[in-house]
């Protein structure tokens, strides 16, 4: 039936505690880098600005002119996923399929929804969104699990679902993860791998059911698929190259309760949804993110989802690419999944959970080292590959944690600590009205996400005025103060600490309901 489990596995490192000797030597040097390198670009920065003030100036320019390009750039591929999103939302994924002569009455859809405290709607919302899609449901496994560190409300509200909603699925399970489990962190990764487990023993073995035909979406708690998601995820699965050496990434789109969040919470997540728009328009960057889907017999053959580290989802990515030797990919859906954007009862409050949620998402600087540690071990992953995804993970997280410090506000620096006699130069004088410049041409950047945020928002609710709508676009002027405080610093924070070797938690995001904005 399926290869046997671990053949492929690759080593699940989640830190360089797990290592031994020189191994752990390297790996804990390879942690240092992402903090060496965003640290050593800012306070490089500063000393420059000091002593060499005429230099830092040109520094500046080349990189202010480099983000003015890098910014049009993002942002023709941004509408062109955009165009892509829109045309995929209007087809009748289950009338391509039959058009395009693929059978997919083989196929299964395995659908895992791990969660710890969340309420009974948030969850429901999920389940019904599943019984409401064109797919067949009686071709889907619905896998319910919570978390016995929750306590017996999340059993409880577990059961209640499945009561309610089993009766509309092929199957239902309720698969709670066991609390306090030796070698395991708490949080997504290890419950998921718990709960397919469950599955496969209780359900997959017994009926004889082939793993390769069956097709596993791992959802965060507040995940709701849009009517055609599981056509489209077909389509793609039984026309991509080799779907055993391929994820599916759908693009996230924080639109479940958007017209209940404050602005700075929109702003941050249609930040991370056009980043992930961008980001499929090349693939060859992509990696899984959140709300994604795999076969079973992938994971099967690399040993599931690792259970001792925070960022499962890409992860799991770069587990398969090491136990396949390179040969693995990511293809782009271009079609989305709605979830939560972060609201509490307080903006203050809302304000602290996006900070902690970029952290969390930042921490995803741990699969650095897993990465670069990997190129250099598995001498079976193609030279030019090691070399393109090393440089495309470091310079990823070094952008993230210096570009908008760079742009907003190091790049005043040397004209405010600068000589005095730099202070009264021509170039000194010219500095800062050229990076005006450069911003307010790179706001055509933000005209575009304004436009393309607009086009996905949900149908106004009652009670929400028309006058709604112009603070959606108002709200974007908000963008260079979110990239600093809500991008720069938690992600430095999140390669500081990793530098340190501080590791961080599975933090959950709370998820919170209001009728008021």
């Amino acid at each position: 039936m399926a290869t046997e489990k671990g053949s492929k596995k690759p080593p699940h490192i989640g830190r360089a505690s797990d290592l031994q000797g020189k191994d752990r030597f390297l790996y804990r040097l390879l942690e240092m880098l992402p903090a060496t390198l965003a640290w050593g670009t800012i306070l490089g920065s500063i000393v420059l600005s000091y002593f060499v003030p005429i230099w830092m100036a040109f520094f500046i320019i080349a990189f202010d002119i480099y983000w003015l390009l890098k910014t049009l750039y993002l942002s023709a591929h941004l509408r062109q996923n955009w165009k892509r999103m829109k045309y995929n939302m209007k087809l009748d994924w289950q009338k391509k399929l039959a058009d395009d002569g693929l059978s997919h009455e083989h196929l299964k859809h395995m659908i895992i929804y791990p969660f710890y405290k969340e309420e009974y709607e948030v969850i429901e919302k999920g389940i019904r969104a599943l019984e409401d899609s064109s797919y067949d449901s009686k071709k889907v496994i619905v896998v319910l699990a919570p978390e016995e560190r929750a306590g017996e409300e999340a059993l409880s509200i577990a059961q209640r679902l499945k009561e309610r909603h089993a009766s509309s699925f092929g199957h239902f399970f309720v698969a709670p993860h066991p609390a306090d489990v030796p070698g395991e962190m708490p949080g997504k990764g290890s419950n998921i791998a718990h709960a397919i487990e469950v599955v496969r023993i209780e359900l997959l073995d017994p009926h004889s059911i082939a793993y390769k035909n069956v097709i596993v979406s791992a959802f965060d708690i507040d995940t709701v698929v849009y009517p055609e998601y599981f056509g489209c995820l077909t389509w793609h699965f039984l026309t991509a190259e080799n779907p055993y050496r391929t994820s599916f990434q759908p693009v996230p789109l924080y639109n479940n309760n958007i017209w209940e969040a404050p602005a700075l919470s929109r702003v941050v997540a249609s930040s991370g949804t056009f980043w992930q728009m961008i980001q499929q328009e090349r693939p060859e960057k992509l990696a899984t993110f959140s709300s994604h889907s795999v076969s079973f017999q992938t994971l099967y053959e690399i040993g599931y989802w690792q259970k001792n580290m925070v960022s499962e989802d890409s992860r799991i990515y770069w587990n398969a690419f090491v136990a396949y030797d390179g040969d693995y990919t990511v293809v782009p859906l271009s079609y989305p999944v709605s979830l939560d954007a972060n609201l509490a009862p307080s903006l203050l409050k809302t304000a602290v959970n996006i900070y902690k949620q970029q952290r969390r998402w930042g921490w995803g600087v741990e699969n650095v080292p897993y990465v670069m540690y990997n190129c250099i071990k598995n001498k079976k992953i193609p030279f030019l590959k090691k070399i393109r995804v090393t440089f495309t993970q470091l310079e990823g997280f070094w952008s993230l944690a210096t570009n908008p410090l760079l742009i907003f506000l190091l790049g005043w620096l040397p004209v405010t600590i600068g000589s005095p006699q730099f202070k009264s130069s021509v170039l000194a004088f010219n500095l800062p009205v050229f990076t005006r410049n450069i911003m307010l041409m790179a706001m055509v950047g933000l005209v575009i996400s304004a436009i393309i945020s607009l086009s996905f928002l949900p149908v106004r609710p009652k009670g929400k005025g028309k006058h709604r709508y112009g603070y959606m676009l108002l709200q974007w002027i908000l963008i260079p103060f979110t990239i600093t405080f809500f991008g720069a610093f938690p992600g430095l924070e999140a390669q500081t600490r990793l530098f340190f070797g501080r590791y961080m938690g599975f933090w959950v995001t709370p998820k919170h309901r209001s009728k008021e904005v």
